[in-house]
């Protein structure tokens, strides 16, 4: 008896799901539980860096071992009886939500890892003897960290393919739909995670180059381009190097500092975005000049070519 494409597919998220779980005691059990040992022991690194690097490893092998496996693992066995798989994974997708805290934490774990392996001989030691061992297949820390940040999307092809491949009528159909919109939103929510503390962490080194200034920093502001100009002074027919931020609501004017300590510039203009007017200068003397013109005041400047002009102005 030819076994039903949807049985196939079920087979396999059984199949993936037993390998995922060994990968992930793997990490909690022998990775996690080894280095904090050694860490409590005081021989290798802080306790914190160990609990950093691993997030929130355990909560997500605990639902894995405990729950997600054992009830796929029922279902496969009743499958002739009761074919269905869409409910189960409904009841369950919710809990994935946990993984937007370890997806979003996963490159400063990689970071720790390095920083830590330079710092502390024990520390590279430890897993490098851990990476040794047959269960590891020959593969780094690193390699088996980055299984749970790929489980999400591994859900959704196979779950895509299971609904695909259901028949019209089936009584899993209404089920499996909305698991896979559930996983959907799922794996959207830890992508949003990891843009945002992209976008966070970019904004915070812009800030620190600005020396901190107070009333500019802000987590909700948006860096949209920057870049070294020539600020043209009509007064003595000459140029002088600045360099502009420009944020959804702002644009600041600044100098590069000489010496840079702290801060790479210096603010010496801040320009409310709104009411702003520009427009392309023609000027023989100065090609690839525009007229920058806001509240506080205006400014003519000159970009090293006519795309660049022409990119500021956009």
């Amino acid at each position: 008896m030819q076994e039903s494409e949807e049985k196939k597919i079920a087979l396999e998220l059984l199949e993936t799901e037993q390998a995922y779980v060994n990968r992930l005691h793997l990490l909690d059990q022998v990775f996690y539980t080894e280095l904090m040992k050694e860490a409590k022991a005081g021989k290798t690194v802080p306790e914190e860096v160990v609990k950093m690097i691993f997030s929130n490893i355990s909560s997500i092998y605990q639902f894995h071992s405990k729950f997600f496996l054992p009830e796929l693992r029922k279902r496969m066995e009743d499958w002739n009886r009761n074919p269905r798989i869409g409910d189960v994974i409904l009841k369950l997708a919710p809990f994935l939500k946990m993984y937007g805290e370890y997806v979003k934490n996963f490159d400063k774990a990689v970071e720790l890892i390095t920083a830590w392996s330079e710092k502390s001989p024990p520390f590279q030691e430890l897993i490098a003897d851990i990476q040794k061992r047959k269960v590891c297949a020959n593969l780094t820390l690193q390699h088996h960290m980055l299984e749970p940040v790929q489980r999400i999307p591994r859900y959704e092809l196979l779950l895509k393919d299971y609904v695909r491949k259901l028949p019209p009528q089936s009584p899993d159909r209404s089920d499996a739909e909305k698991a896979l919109e559930m996983i959907f939103m799922v794996a959207k929510h830890s992508n949003a995670a990891i843009a945002e503390m992209e976008r966070l962490q970019n904004l915070w080194v812009v800030y620190q180059r600005l020396g901190l200034e107070d009333d500019i920093v802000d987590p909700s502001n948006e860096l949209i381009k920057e870049g070294p100009i020539q600020k043209i002074s009509t007064r003595n027919n000459s140029t002088s190097e600045k360099y502009l931020f420009l944020f959804n609501n702002m644009l600041l004017y600044c100098v590069p500092k000489v010496i840079q300590v702290g801060a790479e510039f210096q603010v010496h203009l801040r320009m409310d975005v709104e009411g702003m007017k520009v427009r392309e200068l023609k000027d023989t003397e100065f090609p690839h000049t525009f007229l920058v013109s806001g509240k506080q005041r205006t400014l003519e400047l000159q970009a090293r070519s006519g795309e660049e002009m022409d990119a500021w102005i956009k």
